[in-house]
């Protein structure tokens, strides 16, 4: 597989995490192979922090607070589209919920590239077949079944 995957470091507080970046690529690809995504496939996660996404939020969603991740799918062929992930929020959730920082944002990749492949959670279907593929994607990356604790 010839996959493109572009990181942009927006908020500097990402790169205090060694070997983040390296981590993000690895989950964004296996995300790739594992969802069939075509073999030229490209896309940029931009690492931000959360004012950046509370404006993103607010211009494309009309939600006037900042979120985990966004997905931005391009309708091109090859190139996907963007992911942007904020940095306090990521933090916030990996703590609250006992995580390591690194698993939850490696999480929030996968889930975003499932996002400009065309999965989605809004309905309750389609929820389980997003989460069950993220969950099989994660495991092989050595990272917990993020949905475990909600199941209990």
């Amino acid at each position: 597989m010839s996959f493109s995957i572009h990181l942009e470091v927006e908020d500097p507080r990402w790169r205090k995490s060694r070997g983040l970046a390296a981590r993000l690529t690895a989950a964004a690809e296996l995300a790739l192979k594992r969802a069939k995504a075509p073999k030229r496939a490209a896309l940029t996660i931009l690492l931000a922090g959360d004012a950046r996404l509370k404006r993103l939020n607010h211009d494309f969603r009309g939600k006037n607070k900042p979120t985990n991740v966004l997905s931005f799918p391009s309708g091109a062929p090859d190139y996907l589209g963007d992911i942007a992930l904020a940095f306090g929020v990521t933090e916030k959730e990996a703590k609250t919920s006992g995580k390591r920082f690194a698993h939850h944002a490696a999480h929030l990749a996968v889930h975003g590239v499932l996002h400009l492949l065309g999965h989605d959670h809004e309905v309750e279907r389609d929820a389980a077949k997003m989460e069950s593929l993220e969950t099989v994607i994660l495991a092989e990356l050595g990272i917990a079944d993020p949905y475990a604790h909600e199941a209990a």
